[in-house]
């Protein structure tokens, strides 16, 4: 990118240190079964950057967002904005509060598995007899953190407390519990029910800000409403034409992953901005 800044990889965004601000770049980059794929998904950056933009501006909660308009930000280096367009947000640097905060809605996922177990979904008991993609009576609240390898790690709440302390441990499941509503209340409107997501908070000068991205195909399970039903694992809108196709390949999830057809990756980039245009009801402009 030619930037003169400090820079820290993750698996899809590339964060820059600009001293009391952040750039956050998200790339075309895709991973799955926490490996990165050596396919990218042409646009897939700006589809998470825009959305989690419109989000910010939407949701009445306070973020670390400053601009996602390239030409205002002042970057040392020799930038390629066409690059940057659509891609970057320009962030308030925060004190990350270590906790991956998860909302559940539906019953899915690593959720419906240990359910079927145990009637209880990260140690939660719910009621019996729910079938698989069942809304829950509440959304519920299942809070993660990052194990050494890399890979999220459920946490009961009372684990949370003891890393955060019982008052912000309250207040980001609150906070968290109430975005989820109103995201998936909009979402719902539009076609798209959100089965759960995952937030990021961080503080500024004792401030708890919305960081990172927020109610993306990247961070939740998005079900289209027309073809939901329970009993079955409806079709979404993230990664589904690549886990299923890895699913059904040869690869072994242990060894490098393989490239992707590009069958699957156009279908891929069309299912992330299917999901932008609807929500936001704006038309995808890249």
């Amino acid at each position: 990118m030619g930037l003169n800044y400090p820079v820290r990889q993750g698996k899809v965004r590339d964060v820059y240190d600009l001293g009391e601000q952040v750039l956050l770049v998200a790339s075309d980059r895709i991973s799955a079964f926490d490996y990165i794929l050596p396919s990218l998904i042409p646009d897939k950056g700006r589809v998470l950057t825009q959305m989690s933009q419109f989000w910010f501006e939407t949701l009445d909660i306070p973020n670390h967002l400053i601009s996602t308009d390239v030409q205002q930000m002042k970057l040392d280096g020799d930038v390629d904005l066409s690059e940057l367009d659509g891609r970057a947000t320009l962030a308030r640097k925060t004190e990350v509060i270590p906790i991956e905060c998860v909302v559940r809605g539906y019953l899915a996922g690593s959720g419906w598995k240990e359910y079927q177990r145990s009637q209880t979904v990260c140690d939660i008991p719910l009621p019996e007899g729910l079938p698989q993609a069942a809304k829950l009576p509440e959304p519920i609240f299942t809070p993660a953190t990052k194990a050494e390898s890399g890979h999220d790690e459920n946490i009961s709440f009372e684990r949370m407390v003891e890393i955060v302390g019982p008052d912000m441990a309250n207040l980001l499941r609150e906070k968290s519990i109430a975005v989820y509503q109103a995201g998936a209340q909009r979402a719902l409107e539009h076609g798209i029910i959100i089965a759960d997501t995952k937030f990021e908070w961080g503080v500024v000068n004792g401030e708890v800000l919305l960081i990172d991205e927020v109610l993306t195909p990247d961070s939740s399970r998005f079900w289209p409403q027309n073809e939901y039903a329970v009993g079955m694992s409806p079709p979404s809108f993230d990664k589904q034409f690549v886990r299923d196709w890895l699913e059904a390949s040869s690869w072994d999830k242990n060894s490098e992953p393989p490239t992707l057809p590009q069958e699957v990756v156009e279908k891929t980039r069309a299912k992330y901005i299917e999901a932008y245009e609807r929500i936001t009801e704006r038309k995808f402009a890249w």
